[in-house]
């Protein structure tokens, strides 16, 4: 086992990047929910959004710390599915390029690892204070 922090604790662009939406079932809410329910906000009658993911500047509430700097989840141990589910890009040998979009639009390098070396022209010079939305 690597001893190594993960690369996400030096990021957290998901967090303040996409909507994180998920069934209402998942809050405290519910039975054997976890997700504090104080923490989200209604988006359908059957889905419920973390607070602060649903604007034109997402940024979810439970993220604490600046993106690009030390970040950690203040509910880690109760996220919902949708972060559970996130894997970091080259996570398992696997690409996920949405981890790379949100690390790109918060102008941090795509994470290096092996057999998935950054693209040419995909580094932006700096951050962007407002990141662009995601469709």
């Amino acid at each position: 086992m690597s001893t190594d922090p993960s690369p996400c604790l030096d990021c957290g662009a998901c967090c303040a990047f996409f909507r994180c939406s998920f069934h209402w079932s998942e809050t405290d809410a519910y039975p054997g929910g976890r997700v504090p329910v104080e923490l989200t906000t209604v988006v359908t009658p059957h889905l419920v959004a973390m607070l602060g993911t649903q604007g034109k500047s997402p940024r979810c509430t439970a993220l604490e710390g600046e993106v690009g700097g030390p970040v950690r989840c203040g509910i880690y141990a109760n996220r919902p599915s949708p972060c559970r589910e996130f894997a970091m890009d080259g996570e398992g040998g696997q690409e996920n390029h949405r981890c790379r979009e949100a690390r790109l639009a918060w102008g941090l390098p795509p994470l290096e690892s092996p057999g998935f070396p950054p693209e040419d022209g995909e580094t932006p010079p700096s951050a962007p204070r407002n990141p662009p939305i995601a469709a």
